[in-house]
């Protein structure tokens, strides 16, 4: 034999060794294996999948409650301004010059002489008479 044929087998033998040292690194792969790589696969996506969803429904609601939040401030400012101008309405009917117009208007006259009640006298005689029980 040849040098040149030994060299080949040589590089023949090398090669198949080295390519089954190899496949030994790699473990086989099994059918059950490769089913509970599936299963776990499937599990995690939808987990995942339910977290989005779920994540999804409460940045739906958050949104919604902004709405209805926006709305009531903006009937709450309503109401305020409708009760701003109905006390304005109450304090120009309330002003002097304007009970003066409607008594006028009912018939009133002005006084003309101030008369003031003295209470002291009652005030007095209520107090001296010690007898009073309360009923």
């Amino acid at each position: 034999m040849s040098i040149a044929a030994l060299a080949a087998q040589t590089r023949e033998r090398v090669t198949t060794r080295s390519v089954e040292a190899f496949l030994r690194l790699v473990p086989e792969d099994s059918e059950k294996t490769r089913s509970t790589q599936k299963f776990f696969a499937i599990f995690l996506t939808s987990i995942a999948s339910l977290g989005f969803l779920a994540l999804l429904g409460i940045n739906t609601l958050l949104a919604q409650d902004a709405f209805v939040l926006s709305e009531l401030k903006s009937e709450a400012k309503i109401i305020a301004d409708q009760r701003e101008a109905i006390d304005r309405t109450i304090e120009m009917y309330a002003s002097p010059q304007s009970l003066s117009n409607q008594a006028i208007a009912l018939g009133m006259a002005p006084s003309e002489s101030s008369v003031f009640l003295d209470l002291t006298p009652v005030a007095s005689a209520l107090s001296e008479d010690s007898e009073m029980t309360r009923g």
